[in-house]
């Protein structure tokens, strides 16, 4: 395993005061753009929501999901909480998926909402309180619950020695 510190200091350093909200941030297959200002806004959208789902700080977050713009977002709004991001492989298997959420034992667990049948049984049996969806097209119950929240979000206060991701390894060199 790999622990990754960080606080409000990676945040701090992407969203410095007086950052321009204009400014292209992101850059899609799709021809379209994101603004710093769309990602801090959405950022504090999906922090409101998962504090309504009960996550505080040093919760951790498991995420098996497709790299998104939407994922992005869920990993600022990690930093943004103090919850401790736990991104787990999308060709995990379910017995997998079991075994990390057993040893992270994450407040929530966002999967992709094809898997959600079969990982909400897993997710129960470790205890795990809230489960979500996240899909590749940008949708699903974590964008739901987030486009119900408001922008404003007051950053957790978190030292530079304070936990901000869990990277699991599979221990191979290759």
């Amino acid at each position: 395993d790999f622990l990754m510190t960080a606080s409000n200091h990676l945040f701090d350093a992407i969203f410095a005061s007086g950052f321009d909200r204009d400014r292209i941030f992101l850059y899609l297959p799709s021809c379209e753009t994101r603004t710093y200002g769309a990602l801090f806004d959405a950022s504090g959208q999906m922090a409101n929501a998962l504090r309504a789902a009960g996550v505080t700080v040093g919760d951790r977050v498991a995420v098996q999901v497709e790299k998104t713009p939407q994922k992005l977002m869920l990993y600022l709004a990690c930093l943004r909480t103090g919850a401790i991001f736990l991104p787990l492989n999308t060709a995990y298997t379910a017995a997998e998926v079991s075994y990390f959420l057993g040893d992270a034992a994450p407040r929530i667990f966002v999967c992709d909402g094809a898997k959600h049948d079969a990982l909400q049984n897993v997710a129960q049996e470790a205890k795990v309180s809230h489960v979500a969806t996240l899909n590749r097209d940008g949708t699903g119950t974590l964008v739901d619950a987030m486009q119900k929240q408001p922008a404003a979000f007051e950053n957790a206060l978190r030292g530079p020695d304070d936990l901000a991701a869990i990277l699991y390894t599979s221990g191979t060199t290759g």
